[in-house]
């Protein structure tokens, strides 16, 4: 019987992973391909995680960035929100072309207006783009204990 003044065991948050390793790699490709050896001898693969070790944050700069490209960007941005609202409205209309045209305007200024206050408000201190990735230094490969050794005999059939 449980106690109903005991609070319950949340679901869903976060746990480290468990296992034992089975294998290790320098590229999530890598451990990926060992998870899909596994699969493809027809291992139970829902007892291996693939855990990233040493992570880091890398920030990818893609270029420089310029009025013009700001403007351009939230030109094309805007132009294909427009589009698609005005498609949207244009549909249930008499008319289709007028929702076009307006959603075409609208959402030009739209994006320009988006795009070109937030750039503004970094007064030159960021004029570059980039992306963000998440990456781990490692990839370990770990497996329930009751089918670890298993797992590590099969992969070492894997060829690199």
């Amino acid at each position: 019987m449980t106690n109903p003044m005991q609070p319950k065991p949340r679901q869903g948050l976060p746990t480290p992973p468990k296992g034992w390793p089975i294998g290790s790699y320098t590229t999530y490709a890598e451990a990926q391909r060992a998870v899909d050896f596994l699969a493809d001898e027809h291992f139970e693969v829902q007892d291996v995680t693939i855990v990233g070790v040493d992570l880091m944050q890398v920030e990818r700069v893609l270029g420089r960035l310029t009025w013009g490209k700001v403007i351009g960007g939230g030109i094309v941005s805007g132009a294909w929100l427009g589009l698609f609202f005005g498609l949207l409205v244009g549909i249930v209309v008499e008319d289709p072309l007028m929702p076009l045209i307006i959603g075409l305007v609208g959402g030009v200024v739209f994006g320009v207006v988006t795009t070109s206050i937030p750039y503004a408000a970094t007064r030159g201190q960021r004029d570059f783009s980039s992306t963000m990735q998440l990456v781990a230094g490692r990839y370990d490969v770990l497996c329930d204990p009751k089918s670890a050794e298993r797992a590590r005999d099969m992969l070492t059939r894997l060829r690199p």
